[in-house]
């Protein structure tokens, strides 16, 4: 296999990357800010071989750019009392834009419905709830079938989280 074959094989394998310019001193920031981004601009910078002064602008310019979309505080769910994770699976009754915008609009009431996604396939949504207990959860189903239609509603109650993480890979950049 030639030399242009391999790099042929490879541009097939990863996907174009989205910003172009951000190389790997870029994606070791992204990862050291994914698990702490408390961290002091001088502690990143040592860890990446740079002076305070550049590895800063690295980071405006990955906020600039959007790459970082903002900086949160992840809260310990068991301490805030809403140790109960359950998967909602949603058929809707129907795929109309004022429907969809009317569950936009339910979920966004909701504030244990932490996550929400449309996807393809038998169920069209899946909501991610985080209760102290059953009760609860019971309430935020009546709230739900109160104000909306629904063709179908499975609950799956998580009985262990396995893995969490919001750090997305850099790999692809």
């Amino acid at each position: 296999m030639s030399d242009s074959q391999r790099t042929n094989q490879k541009a097939a394998v990863r996907p174009p990357a989205p910003h172009r310019g951000l190389d790997e001193i870029d994606r070791r920031i992204l990862d050291i800010l994914q698990r702490d981004s408390d961290r002091a601009v001088s502690e990143i910078a040592e860890e990446v071989n740079l002076s305070s002064t550049p590895c800063w602008r690295r980071i405006r310019r990955l906020e600039e750019t959007g790459i970082i979309k903002r900086r949160v505080a992840l809260v310990d769910r068991k301490l805030m009392n809403v140790p109960m994770t359950i998967f909602i699976g949603i058929k809707a009754p129907r795929h109309e834009m004022s429907w969809l915008n009317s569950f936009r609009s339910l979920i966004e009431e909701i504030p244990e419905i932490v996550e929400a996604y449309r996807l393809t396939g038998e169920t069209d949504y899946v909501v991610k709830v985080v209760v102290p207990d059953i009760e609860t959860y019971d309430n935020v189903y009546k709230a739900m079938i109160s104000k909306l239609e629904f063709s179908e509603i499975n609950s799956s109650i998580s009985m262990e989280e396995m893995k969490f993480t919001t750090a997305v890979p850099t790999g692809y950049l």
